[in-house]
């Protein structure tokens, strides 16, 4: 096996417990201009790091920016195209619409199937016998939309997550225009829907959100990265779930936060006034201590006020209570981004 360098992590979030810090969780963060200028930073920004779920913006890309028209894609379903959605029946229910317009359903998707989000963040369980689908996967709104830019270069949907079927060709040269990194040099991986997923260093993955923002016309996209980035903010609900974290955050932006997270604690958020894009990692995979770090460099950032602190307060963890309910310890963000 071939040995790769570790990032250099640095602490982001700490765990105390008595005032004494008990667990330290390491982790990364870029802020960057739409022109690419590394505008703040923590810790390791140059090695790339697997992007799970925050890529999804880009794997739409090609999609939206050949045959939105044709397919009749509203900006709710290019929403859904971009989701880790909580297999809500609102979620279920585009996706199998969308497959619909091509002929499609679920046995076509190659995603697997698991129980839906729902129920872990809602703290419920379902029902006696229920049973889930292909159509309930996190990802499955993902993979409708390679179904669909299959149908629309008039290739097979049978291997489309295979990395040489034309689909995966169109995401790769996505991935690699709004990165700034070469196809050739992109890190592969399989992600936990089976596709392919790249490694990305946070500085590019945060450029390419910065990009998303932008009004003018891309030259190779024209107006997808907008119209993708415009129906996300718009419709938070289907990117994400009732009780998620990219609901609350772009609900706390008010349509001027685009956002998304990804598997294994990366998380991504641009903003269209500022043309500023946001990328962290926590290295230990764990979603509160990136969040209560997040929270705290959107705060160093100036860009919260009363109201999204409010908004955001569901994503910062209460206070550590023992069994006999006593309060014994809580979670602080240690990170000081550092301009440059």
């Amino acid at each position: 096996m071939p040995t790769h360098t570790l990032p250099h992590h640095v602490p982001i979030t700490v765990s105390f417990r008595g005032g004494h810090p008990e667990n330290i969780h390491f982790g990364s963060m870029a802020v960057v201009s739409a022109e690419g200028r590394l505008l703040a930073s923590v810790g390791d920004v140059e090695s790339p790091l697997f992007t799970r779920s925050s890529l999804k913006p880009f794997q739409a890309m090609p999609l939206i920016a050949q045959a939105a028209d044709r397919y009749r894609l509203s900006d709710a379903d290019i929403a859904l195209l971009c989701a880790s959605h909580s297999g809500e029946p609102t979620h279920v229910e585009r996706v199998a619409a969308l497959l619909a317009r091509i002929g499609a359903d679920e046995t076509n998707l190659a995603c697997g199937s698991h129980v839906p989000f729902f129920y872990g963040v809602t703290a419920t369980q379902p029902g006696p016998g229920a049973r889930f689908s292909r159509l309930h996967h996190n990802c499955s709104g993902k993979h409708s939309g390679m179904l669909l830019l299959a149908d629309a270069l008039g290739a097979t949907q049978t291997g489309y997550l295979d990395i040489q079927h034309p689909v995966q060709r169109q995401i790769a040269a996505s991935v690699s225009h709004f990165s700034g990194v070469a196809v050739d040099q992109l890190l592969r991986g399989t992600d936990g829907c089976s596709a392919p997923n790249y490694a990305l260093p946070l500085r590019a993955l945060a450029h390419a959100f910065a990009r998303l923002t932008q009004e003018t016309p891309d030259p190779v996209y024209g107006n997808a990265p907008h119209r993708i980035a415009r129906a996300m903010s718009t419709h938070p609900d289907l990117v994400s779930g009732q009780g998620r974290n990219d609901l609350a955050l772009m609900r706390a932006g008010h349509g001027d936060w685009v956002s998304k997270v990804g598997a294994d604690g990366v998380q991504a958020l641009a903003s269209f006034s500022r043309g500023i894009g946001i990328a962290a990692k926590v290295s230990d995979g764990l979603l509160p201590p990136l969040m209560v770090a997040f929270v705290s460099a959107l705060e160093q950032l100036g860009w919260l006020d009363d109201d999204r602190r409010a908004a955001l307060a569901s994503l910062i963890p209460p206070p550590l209570k023992n069994a006999a309910g006593i309060e014994v310890g809580d979670m602080r963000a240690v990170l000081e981004l550092r301009s440059t």
